[in-house]
């Protein structure tokens, strides 16, 4: 898979552009503040409907217009896709694949795949537990895109329990009793939907976790696979329904967590249990005794070395189910020394499209000088 035509419209810093790419290495150099980010970033949009820099979509429309499109023409098996996405404040977004209007949105998640390594990738072992649930959720999104529509079923309910849970406190009398009422039929909804996903979440993790092994001992020095692990940290767990035993224990244990803690929650406004509240908890060291997390443990070196075997990872992980991903590797190589750079460029030189963004050109290794692009003041042309 590559793309080999993108199209800008009102995106960030960009009135309009237009870029023919290659298959394999594409390099655009160029200062910071000149936009080479924002190429980058506009075809990691259309994969994951987010970006990796920004939490919404308002930064990414040009300051005065009134929506941003980016467009794409994406080779698959030697096939020819146009994906488009516009972007509209205040309104509903929309996406068009070969100029046919999808039903959602979120249709168009996972029909272009990519990975991206960038500086915001220490946030991945450095961060909140929001930082690497979303990484599993984006992973998840895509490998099935129907996850994206069961993380927006659960995000949903929760949003509407929390907002229940926030006026119950002072509620009394007969409103109180309507509002639990109320309260049930969204846990029913969460518990759904969080199942689903927890159970998803799961299996992503026991999936990544060798790829994260054999990944983690090709950049870190001296490294095994056996150094680094992940493992998913969930607060719900298990539990048989005594009354009836063909029920689902995660779902049984769902709903007696709500219960334990639902006073809890009503004092606090705010939902305490389900995978919203969950971690992938990341270790390193060489045996089970002498295993610490790395966040507050790893030095800065093991802490990069991490991050980018964690995208490694996922990059090897989907390429075993068939489908080789766009790597967008976004100024990473300024935060890295010598051998880091040259064992990354070797790990990743062989992918069917690589896209590199640099301030300097020097700092992109030899095993990755491709077609450059020089990108200034807004333009990009072509070196």
């Amino acid at each position: 898979m590559h793309v080999a035509h993108l199209q800008l419209h009102d995106f960030r810093s960009y009135p309009a552009v237009d870029v023919a790419l290659e298959p394999g290495v594409n390099v655009f150099v160029g200062s910071n503040g000149q936009g080479k980010t924002n190429l980058v970033e506009a075809i990691d949009y259309l994969s994951r409907l987010s970006s990796h820099r920004v939490a919404t979509d308002a930064p990414l429309i040009r300051a005065g217009a009134n929506q941003a499109v980016v467009r794409a023409a994406v080779v698959r098996e030697g096939r020819t896709a146009t994906l488009e996405v516009e972007l509209n404040p205040g309104r509903a977004n929309r996406a068009r694949v070969n100029r046919s209007p999808l039903p959602r949105v979120r249709d168009l998640a996972g029909i272009v795949r990519t990975v991206v390594f960038s500086p915001e990738d220490l946030a991945l072992v450095k961060g909140d537990p929001g930082q690497r649930r979303r990484f599993l959720d984006d992973l998840l999104v895509l490998r099935t895109p129907r996850m994206a529509g069961v993380i927006a079923d659960y995000e949903r309910a929760l949003k509407q329990r929390n907002s229940l849970l926030k006026t119950m406190y002072a509620a009394r009398g007969s409103a109180r009793e309507a509002a639990l009422a109320t309260l049930s039929v969204w846990d029913e909804a969460l518990v759904r939907a969080g199942t689903e996903l927890l159970r998803a979440r799961q299996a992503l993790a026991a999936d990544l976790a060798p790829y994260l092994g054999k990944a983690y001992e090709s950049v870190a020095r001296g490294a095994s696979r056996d150094d680094a692990r992940l493992e998913y940290a969930a607060n719900v767990l298990p539990q048989a329904d005594p009354d009836d035993p063909d029920a689902d224990p995660l779902v049984t244990g769902f709903r007696a967590e709500l219960a334990r803690r639902q006073s809890d929650e009503i004092g606090r406004g705010v939902t305490l249990v389900g995978p919203h509240r969950d971690d992938l908890v990341l270790t390193l060291g060489p045996g089970d005794e002498a295993r610490l997390p790395v966040r507050g443990y790893a030095s800065h070196g093991e802490s990069w070395s991490f991050a980018l075997a964690l995208r490694l990872a996922s990059y090897d992980l989907l390429r075993a189910d068939g489908d080789d991903p766009i790597l967008i590797l976004d100024d990473v190589f300024a935060e890295l020394d010598r051998d880091r750079r040259t064992q990354l460029a070797e790990l990743v030189a062989g992918a069917e499209q690589v896209l590199v963004t640099a301030a300097v050109a020097a700092d992109v290794p030899e095993q990755l000088r491709g077609a450059t692009f020089i990108v200034e003041a807004g333009e990009v042309r072509r070196a």
